[in-house]
């Protein structure tokens, strides 16, 4: 809950912060901690949209559009109950979608052979790459660099080494809660900084909150339709809360005879989208449970986690672990009821979270983000890895390159490795004669067909819209960094076994061949298709005082500080040094606020026996506890 109040979390970023925990856990333990954690963000993150109007998650986008206009105008609280409330609907709607398809599908799920596996696996990834981001061609690239960065380490088939520049650290790959650190949280928080100094408050909540509750039973077929799309939209992969937030909005104005008060205050234009993007967690773990799938960025993270507790999904789960189906599926529906409880029963105190600067919050993040990434090996390169990838991720995200499509693509990378393998080792090339193989490619195509059409017909509009880009060469040198990558990336696999490369090099050279298409559009009359820039969000007098490079600077200043004097010692000279800087408190309860960081990070270490990075300072002196 608190993540989803937060701005710049979001249930990806928080999960990456759980995987360090969950290692060689028990699973009938960890899987209701990760689904508890899940479940809600898409409950709590109503708060900041409706009272400062500012999503906690993308998953609260449309919400703003109704809620924060009742909130400007008193009626705060009646529209959080009614949030709450469809919220909590929904997310019991969707758990039970997942019981039915859990029921109904185990026989299709057991006839499913490696061949089907493997098409279900690039059927999942051109539906991510195509609806995702800002054009289709820059989603599949995504998705075609999410399987190259996948591809790091020893081949499954040959166990050689791939793209790991000869470093003990990359043998293993890239570990996935860096991965998601950096492609979410990194640049989620430097957006929010940059964007808002300080979070707004508003005078009165107002009273109504039962009021509202009463209203989303008052529209009860409204929740149902909305519920149903977001299960739907939701086990599509790919698409996601931000999606099926916006559909659900789509459809409730649609769907109503009076619509002039949609945009200025109009209590459906908050409950249909709530219901949908909680439902929507239970219509994505259905891709992920059956087919080892993800249907979304934060499922492609929960997917991973199964994997590092032993859990194999699809066919293996509903055979030998379908008593752990059922674990995931009553903690979705039971934290549903928990989640929006509290934020129902605690609408004013939760509230007054909102209220916090966040500038008095982000170093905090920072370094919590920074705490959870060591864990992932305990070793240095984790630190440099979350850094230098962060940065990529920044500039994905301001130039419109899809992250959710990286991160899926990243996920599975290895399961279609192996499904290459295995179906080239037991079908040979007759695996494209199999009935299921033949329908799955012929969705295939008119899923490519159905996209590129959809995003030919609105790309065109961002040449005048509001993210007309501002200048064309950062995008291009970023471009370019990406064409090198895949250079690289062939010079490295070209000497390896066949079995070793197929599978890296045929993704990297039709990546390469998209990214000279990406190039040719160069000189499209509407070159917004590739090109796309974040800046032009930023107007007038909310222009950002800082750039990109200043918070770089400040995350930077965060190795630096840990380089020197060793992880509890230099977080606590930062968080003073940024509370006193960039969010002008005085010196005293700068370091108070530093101290009580260092406490709690103390504490993680001697509860969970954790280590944390040393710096120049403990090589050169022999420090005390905890300074050691």
């Amino acid at each position: 809950l608190v993540v989803g109040i937060l701005p710049g979390l979001g249930g990806i970023a928080a999960l990456s912060l759980l995987l360090p925990f969950v290692y060689g856990g028990d699973p009938t333990l960890v899987l209701p901690m990760m689904i508890g954690l899940l479940a809600v963000t898409n409950t709590s993150d109503t708060f900041p949209a409706v009272l400062v109007g500012i999503p906690g998650t993308s998953s609260a986008q449309a919400t703003i559009m109704d809620g924060h206009p009742l909130a400007r105008r008193g009626d705060a609280g009646r529209a959080l109950g009614a949030a709450f409330s469809a919220s909590l609907i929904g997310g019991l709607f969707g758990a039970l979608m997942l019981t039915l398809a859990i029921q109904f599908a185990r026989p299709l799920i057991l006839a499913v052979g490696f061949g089907e596996q493997l098409m279900l696996v690039v059927l999942a990834l051109t539906m991510v790459g195509m609806l995702t981001g800002t054009s289709a061609i820059k989603g599949l690239i995504m998705c075609g660099m999410g399987l190259l960065f996948g591809s790091i380490g020893a081949a499954p088939a040959t166990a050689e080494e791939r793209l790991t520049f000869d470093t003990l650290y990359l043998s293993d790959g890239m570990p996935l809660v860096i991965i998601g650190l950096a492609m979410f949280a990194i640049p989620e928080i430097v957006e929010v900084m940059r964007k808002r100094t300080s979070i707004s408050s508003i005078p009165e909540l107002g009273a109504g909150t039962m009021h509202g509750f009463r209203e989303t039973l008052k529209h009860k077929w409204l929740v149902l339709r909305c519920s149903a799309l977001g299960v739907f939209i939701g086990a599509l992969p790919g698409l996601g809360g931000s999606v099926t937030n916006w559909v659900a909005y789509g459809h409730t104005m649609q769907s109503s005879k009076d619509r002039s008060q949609f945009g200025k205050g109009d209590i459906r234009g908050v409950i249909g989208p709530e219901a949908s993007n909680n439902a929507d967690n239970g219509g994505a773990l259905i891709p992920t449970l059956m087919f080892g799938i993800p249907g979304s960025g934060s499922m492609a993270l929960f997917l991973g986690a199964l994997v590092l507790i032993g859990i194999e999904p699809g066919i293996g789960m509903m055979e030998r672990h379908l008593d752990l189906t059922f674990i995931i599926i009553w903690s979705l529906a039971i934290a549903n009821v928990i989640g929006a409880g509290i934020c129902l029963f605690l609408v004013r105190p939760i509230a007054r979270l909102t209220l916090v600067p966040f500038k008095l919050v982000a170093p905090f993040m920072i370094v919590l983000v920074f705490f959870a990434a060591f864990q992932a090996t305990r070793a240095w390169e984790d630190l440099y890895a979350l850094f230098v990838l962060g940065i990529f991720g920044m500039y994905m995200k301001r130039f419109g390159w899809s992250r959710p499509a990286f991160l899926i693509g990243f996920v599975l990378s290895l399961h279609l490795d192996a499904s290459v393998y295995q179906s080239i080792q037991v079908y040979g090339a007759s695996f494209l004669q199999r009935g299921g193989v033949l329908l799955i490619l012929a969705l295939i195509v008119v899923s490519i067909f159905l996209a590129i059409r959809m995003k030919a017909q609105r790309d065109p509009l961002t040449a005048t819209g509001p993210h007309a880009p501002l200048d064309k060469k950062p995008q291009a040198v970023f471009l370019g960094l990406l064409v090198a990558i895949c250079l690289y990336a062939i010079y490295d696999l070209w000497h390896l076994q066949f079995l070793g490369k197929v599978f890296p090099l045929t993704v990297t050279l039709i990546t390469l061949a998209l990214l000279i298409a990406a190039a040719v559009l160069f000189r499209r009359k509407h070159p917004d298709y590739i090109f796309f820039d974040s800046e032009r969000d930023f107007r007038g007098d909310d222009r950002p005082v800082h750039s990109d490079l200043h918070f770089q600077g400040w995350i930077l200043a965060l190795l630096a500080a840990v380089g020197l004097f060793g992880f509890i010692l230099g977080i606590f000279i930062y968080i003073t040094a940024f509370l006193r800087v960039k969010a002008g408190v005085r010196w005293r309860r700068a370091g108070a606020g530093a101290l009580a960081a260092v406490a709690v990070m103390t504490l993680f270490g001697h509860i969970f026996v954790l280590q944390y990075p040393a710096g120049l300072l403990q090589y050169l002196v022999e420090m005390p506890w905890p300074f050691n």
